[in-house]
């Protein structure tokens, strides 16, 4: 009954995420009809090489930047899932347990010193791992006064001070060359996503998705408390060391090409939630569909409303806040955490 359940879903969110990939390659200031997109994509896997200048346009600067949002969105809200079904608090997030904030500061780190992506990648993971830790850490020693109140204060704690670190980069920052770079990137931006980002993140974000696949059935039991865990037969520390670690690798590998981008990994978990319910295996392949489409749709809007592009950050928020303050208006805390 669930795979009943989940299939004509994940069709569904399947069919609206090819149409707004399809939309969202022909909007622009160069408009290509979606039939024209259609035949170019087509042409292209069946080994064509047109070098017109709608290929160009599609090819070598819109098709790259959406492949990137589809990452992006798909890495944050599965991180999210993982983060909240694993901690099980609802309002957990890779923004709000100060991993965006963690990894930013190694990546920002590795701009001033004008590091390779790769290298701003890794920087990312390590401080992005490193936040986690000293949260839980915060939050454990803490534990007897309510689990879930002070792993998000722990968590704004942390990333406050991960923040302010931030700031004191920017300070000792180049401000002709290296400040406005940071300061737009810290914002969250695609606009300078380039194929060889692309060959560096995607790998890493596929690598960091195969363990929540795999381990999805034992983080459905976690979800469940770590004693009916291990009377399942589940070892509760080892899978939420490795969850945490592929979680934080993949919010790290695309915060590291897209800047800090908010709201994303604690809204979409919850429309995916309304969709299938709380169980991880239904709740991770809904959440990296609709993030992929959300995250298409937002970049599309942030390079094509006004006549000089927004930040993505900025548009995540708006959107995102807006659609989370509807979820609790009109779905109440069953939008937050359904058990059913």
């Amino acid at each position: 009954m669930a795979s009943q359940r989940i299939t004509p879903v994940v069709i569904g969110l399947a069919a609206v995420l090819a149409f707004v990939v399809v939309i969202a390659a022909g909007t622009g200031p160069y408009p290509i009809a979606p039939g024209e997109v259609i035949a170019a994509m087509l042409d292209r896997l069946a080994g064509g090489r047109d070098d017109g200048q709608a290929a160009i346009v599609l090819f070598q600067v819109r098709l790259p930047r959406i492949a990137a949002a589809i990452c992006v969105g798909a890495a944050l809200a599965a991180a999210g899932a993982a983060y909240q079904c694993l901690f099980r608090n609802p309002l957990v997030s890779p923004d709000i347990l100060g991993v965006s904030h963690g990894a930013g500061f190694g990546a920002v780190i590795g701009i001033l010193f004008g590091f390779p992506i790769a290298v701003i990648e890794l920087m990312g993971f390590v401080t992005g791992s490193l936040t986690v830790v000293l949260v839980s850490a915060l939050a454990w020693s803490l534990r007897e006064r309510g689990d879930i109140l002070m792993l998000v204060l722990a968590g704004i704690v942390v990333g406050a001070i991960a923040a302010a670190a931030i700031s004191l980069v920017k300070i000792v920052a180049d401000p002709y060359s290296q400040l406005p770079m940071i300061t737009y990137w810290l914002l969250g931006s695609l606009a300078s996503i380039r194929p060889e980002d692309l060959a560096v993140v995607i790998p890493t974000v596929a690598i960091g998705l195969v363990p929540l696949f795999l381990l999805r059935w034992r983080i459905a039991v976690l979800s469940l408390g770590d004693d009916d865990a291990r009377a399942l037969g589940v070892d509760a520390r080892r899978t939420r060391q490795v969850v945490i670690a592929a979680a934080t690798l993949i919010t790290a590998s695309v915060v590291a090409v897209s800047g800090v981008i908010g709201w994303v990994g604690l809204m979409v978990p919850h429309l995916a939630r309304l969709l299938v319910g709380p169980r991880f295996d239904r709740l991770l392949p809904v959440s990296i569909l609709l993030g992929a489409a959300f995250m298409v749709v937002v970049d599309t809007l942030a390079r094509t409303v006004a006549r000089i592009e927004i930040p993505i950050g900025v548009l995540t928020a708006l959107v995102g806040g807006g659609l989370f303050v509807w979820l609790i208006t009109r779905h109440g805390t069953r939008a937050l955490w359904r058990r059913e």
